[in-house]
């Protein structure tokens, strides 16, 4: 049981450590220091629920229905290409350079947003539903593999997320933050144009 919780924590973490739009927007928020602790509920929670379904074989009936995976996709590219815009308008905008300017404010536009980026995000189905699920199939138990892989995320989410106030006082220079937003449009519209190709 220890060893497939080990094998499930160890595919997770090589899954969800790559920057990708997701790890963006909780880094973002981190920096901002604006509803840490929500955004990493919610994308540690959505993990275990994506990676729950994924081993109960949701990821064998998604990819048996071709037309399921074209929507996410188109709808996942953009979502993806749309936050890359805002993401480049705020690194050209000087007004909007500090880390209390731009983007969600409250926590209901915080979540809504979290949710979006997470749910939106094709990535998010391929590497928790799909390839987790499928490896999963392979351990047992299965549920063990998954808890280590949900296990996985909450640890990455919160190092992200709360380990980003860290780097405030380097980033508290307009030109820190133009060159950060600069890299989430870039990663943003690479992985829509990438969904889209």
């Amino acid at each position: 049981m220890l060893t497939s919780a080990l094998a499930g924590f160890a595919a997770s973490a090589v899954l969800i450590i790559a920057i990708g739009a997701q790890n963006a927007f909780v880094l973002r928020q981190g920096l901002r220091r604006e509803h840490v602790l929500a955004v990493v509920a919610v994308c540690a929670t959505s993990d275990l629920l994506l990676i729950s379904a994924g081993i109960a074989g949701l990821g064998a009936l998604v990819t048996a229905n071709p037309v399921v995976v074209t929507v996410i996709r188109w709808a996942g590219a953009v979502f993806l290409i749309g936050y890359a815009l805002l993401a480049a308008k705020r690194a050209i905008s000087p007004g909007s350079l500090t880390p209390t300017a731009g983007g969600p404010a409250t926590l209901r536009a915080t979540v809504l947003a979290c949710l979006a980026m997470t749910y939106l995000n094709p990535h998010v189905y391929l590497d928790t539903v799909l390839l987790l699920g499928s490896v999963a199939q392979q351990h047992s138990p299965r549920w063990a593999f998954g808890l280590g892989a949900a296990a996985a995320s909450a640890v990455w989410f919160s190092a992200l997320g709360l380990g980003a106030q860290r780097l405030a006082p380097v980033l508290r220079r307009p030109g820190a933050w133009r060159v950060l937003d600069g890299l989430i449009a870039v990663v943003m519209a690479a992985l829509g144009v990438g969904l889209l190709l």
